[in-house]
């Protein structure tokens, strides 16, 4: 049985490396540190800004176990602040609505603005009295989470200290700096959940290698095939598959969705598909792009929040809808094989398992970004003891 503590076998070369033990999978404890070292020292996925799309909307959600608020501002800025009253930790925002002045606490009717600012504090000081000794309303504004908004997907870095979003990501904007213009969501007919009985960590590494296409997914490998496919591959920061193979929907009169300007050839008949570490599986075409934010529900349990995006704010309904349940259908094909995978990381004997060098490069690319991350937080911890 492996050690959970000892990762010197993932960070092997691919051709004799072991995956992650099995407790960073199922125990809890493993769960906590990953949690710490994955999710919050980055730029994690936590919606999309799409959540919040008019001035005032708000959306609370909870990531990690904490209370977090999106909220659209008076300027138009989408915000992420923590979810609390700064008087007593009550809960500001307890269902997505509309906020129309202040943001006010149910509790004792502390008021901030939608840019986070304390803006009333009613009785502080005694009946009547609203300012009191030692509030300083300045000081006392909402706890404002680091956050940036690209293809729409709302990033987040929790601990406060990584570098800012684009220094940290610039590899992957470059790659697909051709998509860096506005794209449009869907509406609700193009967003759906997955909620998956597995680790979150299974879902991406299915999710970044076309290993598995022929069996799993039958109907998309009869014309985009396992040797269509190209991995996709940069340490420490992201993996994945391209295929060159992408065939667009099409109507019963011939109608396709409107193409992205700007785009190179290449773009007529490929696609790519990034799994962007820690949480973020993302997907670009020609005529529309996704994005699938991971959250954790512990250790054993993920839900997967799907977007599909146009290149124009007004798409033909008929054909979003047919995109969206074909995307649906091929993400929930990949369920069984999470869930099962996930019930044989109880196999105590299990040692990680082994990799195809040809195959499951990218794969074995993230378990080491995960192993890398996991060892320095485990040595800064040492270090400061």
């Amino acid at each position: 049985m492996m050690d959970r503590t000892d990762l010197s076998a993932v960070r092997q070369p691919i051709s004799t490396a072991n995956g992650l033990p099995n407790a960073h999978y199922i125990d809890a404890g493993v769960y906590a540190e990953e949690r710490e070292a994955l999710l919050m020292s980055g730029w994690s996925g936590l919606g999309v800004a799409a959540d919040v799309p008019e001035i005032g909307d708000a959306v609370p959600v909870t990531f990690l176990d904490i209370p977090l608020l999106m909220i659209r501002d008076k300027s138009g800025t989408v915000r992420v602040f923590q979810n609390i009253c700064r008087h007593r930790g009550m809960i500001l925002v307890d269902a997505p609505r509309k906020i129309e002045g202040a943001i006010r606490c149910p509790y004792h009717s502390w008021c901030y603005s939608t840019e986070g600012r304390l803006v009333s504090t009613p009785h502080v000081g005694g009946p009547g009295q609203n300012t009191a000794d030692g509030i300083d309303r300045g000081l006392l504004g909402l706890i404002e989470v680091r956050s940036h908004i690209w293809l729409d997907v709302v990033w987040i870095n929790l601990s406060g200290d990584a570098p800012d979003f684009e220094t940290a990501n610039a590899t992957l904007l470059a790659r697909w700096a051709e998509f860096d213009k506005p794209v449009y969501h869907g509406g609700a007919d193009s967003r759906f959940e997955l909620t998956v009985n597995c680790n979150w960590k299974l879902a991406v590494e299915n999710y970044c290698e076309s290993y598995h296409l022929p069996w799993v997914h039958p109907g998309l490998n009869s014309y985009s095939r396992l040797e269509d496919h190209y991995h996709i591959e940069e340490p420490g920061l992201f993996s994945g598959q391209g295929t060159w193979v992408y065939r667009q929907l099409q109507g019963k009169d011939g109608a396709r969705f409107p193409d992205f300007d700007g785009l190179g050839e290449m773009w007529d008949t490929a696609a790519e598909y990034i799994s962007a570490f820690p949480n973020v599986l993302l997907g670009v075409h020609r005529d529309h792009t996704f994005a699938i934010v991971l959250v954790p529900n512990g250790p054993e349990q993920t839900t997967e929040h799907v977007h599909l995006y146009y290149a124009q704010p007004e798409t033909d309904a008929d054909l979003r809808a047919r995109n969206t349940a074909q995307w649906k259908t091929v993400f929930e094909e990949d369920i069984f094989v999470v869930e099962g995978m996930q019930r044989g990381r109880h196999a105590p004997m299990f040692d990680g398992g082994r990799f195809s060098p040809a195959m499951d490069s990218p794969t074995h690319l993230f378990h080491d970004w995960v192993a890398e991350r996991m060892c320095a937080s485990r040595a800064r911890a040492q270090a400061a003891e």
